[in-house]
């Protein structure tokens, strides 16, 4: 008869806290498998738990505002552009300042004083207006459109609004349809906030055939 074993049975580990953490002490615990040369080497880099993957995910690290004046002229995406804060560790999120009517004067009254700086007596010549990029998610109450509402109001310039369409909320690669091309030779373009910047570069491959003069400029640059 052959012998039973008298080998303790392991005690069950019991699951507490993030069921990830308990499930990577178990995996501590394992004796590695010599590695079979013929599969190849396993990198140790490789993440298991997709740690890294869920890290993306994290929404509470949002870009955030400090409204320093820091004027700055940045290639992006093919164009330059002008913009007036940039993105800052400190200070409001982004969704908090576009969700705030009290920063609508405060973006039209900042940018009117920058295009002033920039432009000078041209400004009143009658050959320039404003437009912004296509609404996509907010399409009533927009804040861009808003705050360039303010501008024209200011500078007295022509403010037009809707002058392109987009069928799609996806920002990269944006297909833009003209609606309303602009009488003025000299086209303002504004965007509340810039990140990539390829929305600024779809106003441009959408104006560029009609010779518009094209000045892109932002409120916020939101890459550093």
């Amino acid at each position: 008869m052959t012998a039973r074993s008298t080998r303790a049975a392991p005690e069950p580990k019991s699951f507490s806290g993030s069921l990830l953490d308990d499930v990577a002490d178990i995996l501590a615990d394992v004796e590695p498998i010599a590695a079979d040369p013929a599969l190849g080497e396993i990198s140790p880099k490789h993440d298991i738990f997709a740690v890294e993957k869920r890290k993306s995910w994290d929404k509470s690290t949002e870009a955030r505002c400090n409204f320093e004046f820091r004027p700055r002229i940045t290639p992006r995406a093919g164009l330059w552009f002008l913009s007036l804060w940039q993105k800052s560790l400190m200070g409001r999120t982004l969704t908090e300042i576009k969700s705030d009517p009290a920063e609508i004067p405060h973006f039209a009254e900042a940018v009117s004083d920058f295009l002033i700086r920039v432009l000078g007596p041209s400004l009143a010549s009658g050959h320039w207006c404003i437009c912004t990029s296509p609404k996509r998610r907010h399409k009533e109450r927009n804040f861009a459109s808003l705050i360039c509402m303010e501008i024209h109001e200011r500078l007295k310039i022509p403010f037009y609004e809707d002058v392109a369409f987009c069928h799609s909320r996806q920002r990269i690669n944006a297909v833009f349809t003209l609606n309303r091309l602009p009488d003025e030779p000299n086209v303002i373009v504004f965007d509340d906030f810039v990140t990539t910047g390829s929305t600024l570069r779809g106003m441009h491959e959408l104006l560029l055939p009609y010779n518009k003069t094209l000045l892109f400029i932002a409120g916020i640059n939101n890459k550093l």
